[in-house]
């Protein structure tokens, strides 16, 4: 073989076993990547840090909701919630995350102004507060970030601490990471249901009712 020809050859199969190389790299990458909203772990339905609305207890049904408190859907679907927890009482621990759809121009405000309740021990009431009053500032294309203020004050909340919460990077982090994580699950709309880590599908108003009754007879 003529040595510039040998030299070619050698050259391509260096170049070869470097794409190769670089492919398998690549894969492994991939295959290690967390595919969390955080970077940091796997994704999970649930976290220690999740907004737990009623606690079951050990051996309790978990139902985890993805929501937009903007979203009409949520908004129907919230007495519907308020009805089955207090028919599930005991047997299941209710869960609320944030997943503020890009579309609604206040959904982000509404999270901030409920995870900075949260903060001072009034989630459910900023909950409570904001769906009821969704028809006053839901669809709205301004910012209602002082009505949301408005609420807190109501609440007796702190407002120095408020505000502050609000401002702070770290609140709108928190919202943000939820809906990362949401898209990492597979959550596309609002509200979106997990029971027991399993995405409940809904196609009529009782199918979050069945599959929840499902689940609790199913752990008899």
């Amino acid at each position: 073989m003529k040595t510039p020809l040998k030299a070619t050859l050698i050259t391509a199969a260096v170049v070869a076993v470097l794409v190769v190389a670089a492919l398998i790299y690549v894969l492994i990458d991939r295959s290690q990547t967390p595919a969390s909203g955080d970077g940091s772990s796997p994704p999970e339905v649930l976290r220690e840090s999740s907004h737990v609305l009623d606690d079951g207890g050990e051996g309790a049904v978990t139902v985890v909701e993805f929501l937009d408190f903007e979203c009409e859907a949520c908004g129907s679907f919230y007495p519907i919630v308020e009805d089955l927890r207090e028919q599930f009482a005991g047997e299941i621990t209710y869960v609320v995350r944030y997943f503020p759809l890009p579309g609604h121009f206040n959904s982000k405000n509404a999270a901030l102004a409920a995870e900075a309740a949260a903060q001072q021990g009034r989630f459910e009431d900023m909950y409570h507060r904001l769906f009821e009053t969704q028809e006053q500032w839901g669809e709205a294309q301004e910012s209602h970030a002082a009505l949301f203020r408005d609420y807190a004050a109501e609440l007796g909340l702190d407002m120095a601490a408020y505000d502050a919460a609000v401002s702070d990077p770290a609140t709108e982090e928190r919202v943000r990471s939820d809906f990362e994580e949401g898209r990492a699950l597979g959550v596309s709309s609002t509200p979106t249901f997990f029971v027991d880590g399993e995405i409940a599908e809904l196609q009529e108003w009782d199918d979050l009712e069945s599959a929840i009754q499902a689940a609790v007879n199913g752990g008899r």
